[in-house]
């Protein structure tokens, strides 16, 4: 088996853009969130960015939404950082891998359909009307998840064979697993993986306060929500990860930031201690003795309190860090998020060994273990 290295990592969020000014805003601690827009309900907001320095053509972005914005932007930091931007034979067999989900709805159709309901004399007939007539054929192919992908090899010139994950946070996990076995195995030899979230969004908002997921109060730590009822603050955000052979990045010529050791997942039914359990036995299974976590808890109630408890027991030294008190709760992206800010903790001479973990606020457990490259 190879070894597999992170070799360029590409990241924006409401803590800004780039690796290292994520390690100082984790340093510092001082994550931002704008109460006011959405209120109730605060959000981590995606910080104002430069697009064309990344996706140069106007018309580019005009096609594109929030999300995807944010993704092919982190994804051009990559390959910037990897030293892979220039080189169009390499992106032409550079494999994609891209967590996602289902795109972001046009809230005037919505809002037309709807009101047009309460006064339809036949509601079934109006709504396919309306339907055939308002959702043109772009807008809603503009709600695909693998448009995001479709739109990097567009930019970017990433032409290798492409793949796109649903499912929320398990689909982070998994887009890293996969390309990391790959890696191993021998089938290929490089990689761009990662995904975006835009948390700016009233229908996501109600989505998940339909499932009692969401904080109501005033910015709180993530550790500290569950003893005030619990609930996960959004982020917006994007995070995309080089990943290649140790032989590979040697034959280019590129310094590696850190090894990925091992990816594992699972989706435990829930029920009282099953996140705790799923946690050890991931755990046990990458043979993990970090120096450091990086945790994607969300600040539910229950499942944030048992993952806490069983990161005592794994790593009853380690350092302790929430990615959500961050750049908040930003599903797909969250676990390539919490990888990308290890591996910068571990190439600027820290730990030694890094644990990423990612607990879906419903469902899917994942864990990840960084060494240094």
């Amino acid at each position: 088996m190879r070894d597999v290295v992170i070799t360029g990592v590409g990241l924006v969020s409401s803590a800004g853009e780039g690796l290292d000014a994520h390690l100082t805003a984790l340093a510092d601690g001082a994550p931002y969130t704008d109460a006011a827009t959405f209120e109730p309900f605060p959000v981590h907001p995606a910080a104002p960015l430069e697009w064309d320095r990344q996706i140069p053509k106007k018309s580019d972005q005009r096609q594109m939404e929030p999300w995807q914005k944010l993704g092919c932007y982190a994804a051009g930091l990559a390959l910037d950082a990897a030293g892979a931007k220039d080189d169009a034979a390499l992106k032409g067999r550079m494999q994609l891998i891209v967590s996602a989900g289902g795109g972001e709805r046009d809230y005037a159709v919505d809002g037309q359909i709807l009101t047009g309901l309460r006064q339809a004399n036949n509601p079934g007939v109006f709504l396919n009307e309306r339907l055939m007539g308002d959702l043109r054929p772009t807008l809603f192919l503009a709600q695909l998840s693998n448009l995001l992908a479709g739109n990097i090899s567009i930019v970017h010139g990433v032409t290798g064979a492409s793949r796109t994950f649903m499912g929320e946070e398990s689909s982070g996990v998994d887009a890293l697993r996969i390309a990391r076995e790959r890696i191993a195995s021998g089938q290929d030899d490089i990689f761009l993986v990662g995904g975006s979230y835009n948390a700016e969004r009233p229908d996501v908002l109600l989505i998940y306060e339909m499932g009692g997921f969401l904080w109501k109060k005033p910015y709180a730590p993530v550790w500290e929500r569950p003893a005030q009822g619990g609930g996960m603050i959004l982020g917006s955000g994007g995070c995309f990860l080089v990943l290649e052979s140790r032989e590979h990045a040697a034959a280019r010529g590129v310094t590696p930031l850190a090894a990925i050791a091992g990816v594992a997942s699972d989706r435990s039914r829930r029920k009282p201690g099953s996140v705790e359990g799923a946690l050890h036995a991931l755990t046990k299974q990458l043979g993990a003795k970090p120096d450091v976590v990086l945790s994607g808890a969300t600040g539910i109630k229950g499942i944030t309190d048992e993952e806490q408890a069983a990161l005592r027991d794994i790593a009853p030294g380690a350092a302790l860090h929430a990615t959500g008190d961050l750049v908040g709760h930003t599903m797909e992206a969250q676990a390539p998020i919490g990888v990308a800010l290890a591996a910068g903790l571990i190439a600027r001479g820290g730990p030694s060994e890094a644990l990423v973990t990612s607990i879906g606020h419903w469902r899917g457990e994942g864990a990840i273990r960084l060494t240094k490259a």
